[in-house]
């Protein structure tokens, strides 16, 4: 993400609210909590995603140019954004826990029905929101963030969708094909990028269709890449510092979650509300359609 965001010119000129419509950041999981339902029933799918994962490829997508790349310089802007995102709209924020579905064909058990889980738990599995950060590059624009498990598959990704040309002349003979440019950075499992454009069919007439350019690591480098936890042990080891959240920057995080969790406190949730292998609780897509938009992949 950082080398994608500061070793190429030509997105940083558009990296910001006059280009992108909103930025999407999914961390999705076909696993259930296996045997971590003490840590789970305590912590739910915000405290264990939303808080780091989810906020932390916010902060490195949002975030400025840092001065270098040492690790202060780095966690310095990051600190920032996470600063900078006042606490969600409750009507924007949705949890969702699984219920008795399939994965791959399997039948799997409901989170209810999870070995050390209790019987009526309200703990959540899935959560969707939707969030700002007040500065001068993204203000008023939505960063949708979102996370379960038992979803139909393992990803995580980041989305940037930008608005459409502001002038496309073959709007009315190019028809639904005719669509905004999406850019997909591919974190795990297939590490990559994906860009989505525009192009004329072959043939007469001025048809568009999407097509994607694609870059994938290991076709690219022919090479494994390590682990995301290899990483960071070879990191500490090392004594580089860049990718680990310092200490400011997790108190922000947890005022921020904190801010979601208080408002839960105040309501109850008819849980399920999503079965296991489907793409989350319908709420979410609503979320979404409200905004007259729509999850991507």
């Amino acid at each position: 993400m950082l080398a994608f965001r500061f070793a190429n010119g030509i997105f940083e000129p558009i990296w910001n609210r006059r280009y992108i419509d909103n930025v999407q950041i999914t961390v999705a999981e076909s696993l259930g909590i296996e045997d971590r339902a003490s840590f789970y029933e305590s912590a739910g799918a915000i405290r264990d995603v939303v808080q780091n994962h989810l906020l932390q490829l916010l902060a490195i997508t949002a975030m400025e140019p840092p001065a270098d790349f040492e690790a202060d310089a780095v966690r310095n802007e990051k600190v920032k954004v996470v600063r900078a995102i006042p606490p969600p709209d409750p009507a924007y924020v949705v949890r969702g826990q699984y219920g008795p579905g399939e994965i791959d064909g399997q039948k799997v058990p409901g989170y209810r029905q999870e070995h050390g889980v209790a019987a009526k738990s309200e703990t959540e599995t899935y959560v969707a929101l939707k969030a700002y950060v007040d500065n001068w590059r993204w203000a008023g624009t939505p960063f949708y963030l979102r996370t379960g498990k038992r979803l139909p598959s393992r990803s995580t990704t980041v989305v940037a969708l930008f608005r459409p040309a502001p002038h496309p002349p073959f709007l009315e003979i190019a028809g639904a094909g005719l669509r905004p440019n999406v850019l997909i950075i591919h974190i795990q499992p297939d590490e990559g990028i994906s860009l989505r454009i525009g192009v004329k069919v072959p043939g007469q007439g001025m048809t568009i269709q999407p097509v994607h350019l694609d870059f994938q690591y290991d076709q690219a480098f022919h090479i494994q890449l390590p682990e995301a936890y290899e990483k960071l042990i070879l990191d500490a080891m090392l004594g580089d510092a860049t990718l680990f959240t310092r200490i400011d920057e997790v108190e922000a995080q947890w005022s921020y979650v904190d801010s979601v969790v208080a408002q839960w406190q105040r309501e109850k949730t008819d849980f399920p509300n999503y079965a296991a292998g489907s793409a989350g609780p319908e709420s979410a897509a609503a979320m979404m359609a409200r905004d007259n938009r729509v999850w991507c992949q």
